[in-house]
C-alpha cells in the first residue's frame, strides 16, 4: 500500500508542478497523511511555488528528454532553455545536473559515490553551474524530497519516468 501511495504523490506532484503551474515544493513525509478512507491528505503549502508558463513548458521539455533517454546534447540544450549555465558549457554537465535535479541519484551511486551531495560537487568540480534559475531550484527540491521518501520506502524512483505523461501533455499543448 506504501508504494501505491507514493506513487498516487508522485503523479499529483507532476501535475500540480507541469499542468497546473502551481505546486507543493515540501512533499516530505510530515506533510502527508494517511486518511481513514485511503486517500492521502496533503498539508502545508507553506512553501507553494508558482511556475510561469514558459518556466512549466521548458521543465517539461527537460523531463521529457532524460525520461526518454534523450541524448546529453538534447538534454542540455533543454536545461539552457531553462536558464541553467555552467562555466564551460559543456552538454555532459547541463546533462548531468539535469539528472540529478529532475530525475534520480542513481548514475552517482553507480560511478561509487556515496551520496548525491558528493557526485554533485564532483560535477561542479569539473564543470560549475553559474546560473540556475529562480525557478528550478524548488522544482528541484520537490523531485529530491520525493526521491528521498522513495528510498525510505526502497523504491527508486526516477522523477522524470513518474512525470513524463505530464510533461508529454505540457508539450504536445504547448506546440498547438
Amino acid at each position: 500500500q506504501a508504494k501505491s501511495m507514493l506513487d498516487l504523490l508522485l503523479d499529483v506532484s507532476g501535475h500540480q508542478m507541469l499542468m497546473d503551474g502551481v505546486f507543493n515544493s515540501d512533499p516530505h513525509p510530515g506533510n502527508v497523511l494517511e486518511l481513514f478512507d485511503g486517500r492521502l491528505g496533503l498539508i502545508d503549502y507553506g512553501q507553494v511555488q508558482r511556475l510561469k508558463e514558459d518556466d512549466r513548458i521548458a521543465l517539461a521539455n527537460i523531463v521529457f528528454h532524460i525520461g526518454n533517454g534523450n541524448s546529453d546534447e538534447k538534454i542540455a540544450s533543454a536545461m539552457r532553455e531553462f536558464g541553467f549555465r555552467t562555466k564551460l558549457d559543456t552538454n555532459e554537465a547541463l546533462a548531468k545536473f539535469g539528472a540529478i535535479f529532475f530525475d534520480s541519484d542513481a548514475e552517482g551511486f553507480k560511478l561509487g559515490f556515496p551520496t548525491p551531495q558528493l557526485y554533485f560537487e564532483s560535477i561542479m568540480k569539473r564543470d560549475p553551474l553559474v546560473v540556475v534559475p529562480d525557478a528550478a531550484v524548488m522544482a528541484a527540491r520537490c523531485s529530491f524530497l520525493l526521491r528521498g521518501l522513495g528510498s525510505l520506502l526502497q523504491q527508486q524512483i526516477r522523477t522524470s519516468e513518474r512525470w513524463q505523461s505530464h510533461a508529454q501533455v505540457v508539450l504536445k499543448s504547448s506546440a498547438q
